[in-house]
């Protein structure tokens, strides 16, 4: 018998292709938002954005659509879900997710100075009203902390990626605005990194080390784990006074804003907020991507982000000729605002 099945044609199996384009199905855009983190124009608006990067030069019945790829990509920022899993739920092998991940996100990364920037003069003069409107605190352009992404234990140089609460992660610094944007991200210091060194060796803290003219210029406000500079203004330890005590309460509430923006990029993206299974490398480049597209989700008002804009009430502030240190800014603001 077995002689016999020798010479029996063999019958190709057919193959299945399982994936689908959500965007193809009638989802709402509450739907979409719950599973990809965006609506369903703003899911084609990033499409486009991408399109020249994404887009396969093939007639392949098989080959995935932009759309496609950037849903994958989406579903796996937006769910924090394993490769495997992320593949099985949208009916793709691992590698083929792995794949578009990667894709999708290097296409984001490379459009990093196009969607996060430093912000222009007028737009610092929008952050100083509305950040006064805020607590009363003037001047500020932006706030800035640190935050852990935890990632899987590196096979290389594993003791250095291990934080002060135990586990291993990367250091992320941020600084946003008013609005809830991020103006800056550092995304590549292992977590044993201090935020101080972090801010100390990034091209913004050597930028305004060695440009910082004065307070006109605008100020930073950061927790104590930063030194006290004249443009990054920090906490008193052990205030003295009632002045400083009220110089306390408006800096940490003005500073909550960049807490807010932790909260909500890691809700929309709980890649974030889970354990990144890849190398530390490419775990910085999701990071990165994910920064890029909280600004854009913020741009397209996208739910979770406030974007209001109210009219110009920022004081003015009196000329500083004091020692240019962060210990006189910080009493010179104090003096004239919370005595």
């Amino acid at each position: 018998m077995a002689a016999i099945d020798m010479f029996l044609p063999r019958v190709r199996r057919e193959k299945h292709y399982r994936g689908f384009n959500p965007l193809n199905k009638d989802f709402s855009d509450e739907e979409l938002r719950q599973r990809y983190r965006f609506g369903r124009e703003s899911i084609e608006f990033i499409a486009n954005e991408l399109r020249a990067d994404l887009e396969r030069n093939t007639r392949k019945r098989t080959a995935l659509s932009v759309e496609e790829q950037v849903m994958i990509a989406l579903r796996f920022y937006g769910s924090g879900s394993q490769l495997q899993v992320v593949g099985d739920t949208m009916g793709y092998d691992k590698s083929t997710v792995s794949r578009v991940v990667r894709d999708v996100t290097d296409a984001l990364v490379d459009r990093k100075d196009q969607y996060i920037k430093w912000p222009t003069e007028r737009q610092k003069n929008i952050n100083k009203r509305a950040f006064y409107e805020k607590a009363g605190f003037p001047n500020v352009i932006g706030c800035i902390d640190g935050t852990h992404v935890h990632i899987q234990a590196p096979t290389e140089d594993e003791p250095a990626y291990v934080n002060r609460k135990g586990f291993h992660s990367i250091n992320v610094q941020v600084i946003c605005d008013s609005q809830g944007m991020i103006t800056n991200v550092n995304a590549k210091w292992p977590g044993s990194a201090h935020d101080a060194h972090v801010f100390r060796t990034s091209a913004v803290g050597r930028y305004l080390e060695d440009n910082y003219q004065g307070i006109e210029q605008g100020l930073l406000l950061g927790d104590s784990g930063y030194p006290c500079r004249p443009f990054l203004l920090t906490p008193h330890r052990q205030p003295a006074n009632r002045m400083q005590e009220r110089f306390n309460r408006s800096h940490c509430s003005t500073r909550s804003t960049v807490e807010r923006v932790f909260g909500i990029w890691k809700k929309r993206f709980h890649v974030l907020g889970s354990e990144i299974r890849m190398k530390p490398g490419k775990a910085c480049r999701i990071i990165t991507a994910c920064a890029v597209l909280h600004n854009i989700a913020t741009l397209r008002l996208e739910p979770d982000v406030d974007g209001e804009q109210e009219e110009d009430i920022q004081p003015v502030i009196p000329a500083y000729v004091g020692r240019q240190d962060g210990q006189g800014i910080r009493d010179h603001i104090a003096i004239n605002f919370f005595s």
